[in-house]
């Protein structure tokens, strides 16, 4: 006999916990069901070990940058206070009874089991059957993508799950792609001594963001001692005592002691029963409406849905689902043109809504405008470490921006306020008029804002 519930919630990583939480907090009868750690991949094996290692790296980078600017100072780098904060104050051993406690504490009903759908509004985990009378809300995540390279099976290849639980460091690693992930943790493992190859097959790393954006990233990962190779595919994975050999398409070799393969995710979707409730299993997405529905009693949230793999669309998209299934009066729906994301490198690559060739490929009458980071004066003065720019797409018709670039020594942060200019649809004419705090990087995208 099915246990009568208001909400079913498979899938516990930051918007499908997000979403559980609070819907019980709203009353409802809500059922959590994940066999993995509540919180999902951000806070164990993503965003936040990732940056905590970045904060370390990016120590020792403006430690060697003193002899530059104030005087002389030498870092010997030291991989195991690292390590030591990511077990210890990210996530406690990978042990996720705080982030349990705290959900249950909602009055969520935590079921540590694989979830199977089998039918509209019921789920199956272990040897529980549930029914949920308001629906079902989907939110499990991605898994790395690994490509079938020859010979790449059965070793002992990374994903960012061994180089984040990594409690020492190789010599020297290969990475495979050149996304946001590989490079991020390329550039880390440079800063603490290892030799470090990014192979690449499209034809430049960050390859959906804009070209400058590109560029600019392979300049300075090369000053960090990083190998670049852009434009070629990895054909040939060999393991051994020395640790792997990557045979390349052009012939080429590259050889590293460990390999991280940081060449996308796809849906983790398998036993989950998509076909009962009318979905492909094989699809790269679960398609959903501006309320995040998927079907009859069904809502999708997170990365299942391919709407940027990032934890604010998650958050994002379980607000709007929370709000349709409490039937909220005037509740948001989901817009998507001004989504952020940050490659989180040194310097910073922050970008929103459309690259200029997006731009371009809708149709749209564009105009750019671009300024230099290291032309600025807070980007002068700043001198060691202020590569970066500003770039803005305009679609020139409605005088708006459809997108921004923001890369810099802070270039994360002075996104917010091109984010904001993108999501309002504020007038280029208004944002010329604006008052720019001096000196700033922001002030940059004044600059910019003249180039136009």
């Amino acid at each position: 006999m099915a246990e009568q519930v208001d909400v079913v919630v498979v899938g516990l990583g930051v918007g499908g916990e997000e979403a559980a939480g609070r819907l019980a907090q709203a009353g409802l009868n809500v059922v959590g069901i994940d066999p993995r750690l509540v919180g999902g991949e951000c806070p164990y094996w993503g965003c936040v070990p990732s940056k905590m290692m970045i904060r370390a790296a990016n120590l020792i980078a403006e430690t060697r940058r003193v002899d530059e600017m104030a005087g002389h100072a030498t870092v010997q780098p030291d991989w195991a206070p690292v390590a030591r904060r990511i077990r210890d104050e990210a996530t406690d051993n990978w042990n996720d009874q705080v982030a349990v406690d705290r959900l249950v504490g909602k009055g969520v009903t935590f079921v540590r089991e694989r979830a199977t759908l089998t039918g509209p509004g019921r789920v199956r985990a272990g040897d529980r059957e549930f029914e949920a009378g308001r629906g079902v809300v989907i939110a499990t995540g991605t898994v790395p993508s690994i490509p079938p390279i020859e010979g790449l099976a059965g070793t002992p290849y990374w994903t960012n799950h061994e180089a984040i639980e990594a409690d020492t460091l190789p010599a020297s690693i290969v990475v495979l792609g050149g996304g946001a992930i590989g490079l991020e943790l390329a550039q880390v493992f440079a800063r603490f001594g290892v030799q470090v190859t990014v192979v690449e097959a499209a034809g430049r790393i960050l390859a959906l963001e804009e070209p400058e954006s590109s560029e600019l990233a392979q300049e300075v990962l090369e000053k960090d001692g990083i190998t670049v190779r852009t434009g070629v595919q990895a054909t040939g994975v060999s393991h051994g005592a020395g640790g792997f050999t990557v045979t390349l398409a052009d012939g080429d070799t590259v050889a590293g002691e460990k390999l991280l393969v940081a060449t996308g995710r796809r849906l983790a979707a398998e036993g989950l029963g998509l076909d009962a409730v009318g979905l492909d299993p094989k699809a790269r997405r679960i398609e959903v409406d501006e309320h995040v529905r998927a079907g009859d009693k069904l809502w999708a949230l997170g990365d299942v849905t391919g709407v940027g793999a990032f934890t604010h669309t998650a958050m994002y998209q379980a607000n709007i689902a929370v709000h349709d299934l409490l039937g909220t009066t005037d509740a948001p729906t989901a817009s998507y043109h001004a989504m952020p994301r940050v490659t989180f490198t040194d310097p910073e690559i922050g970008a929103v809504g459309l690259t200029e060739q997006q731009a371009r490929d809708q149709g749209l009458t564009v105009r750019t405008g671009t300024s230099q980071i290291p032309s600025s004066t807070r980007g002068w003065i700043h001198k060691a470490g202020n590569e970066g720019f500003i770039k803005l797409v305009v679609d020139d018709d409605r005088g708006v921006l459809v997108g921004a670039t923001s890369a810099g020594p802070t270039g994360g942060e002075v996104l917010g306020a091109l984010a904001v200019a993108v999501h309002g649809g504020v007038p280029v004419k208004s944002l010329l008029q604006m008052i720019y705090a001096y000196p700033t990087f922001h002030r940059a995208i004044g600059d910019a804002l003249r180039a136009l």
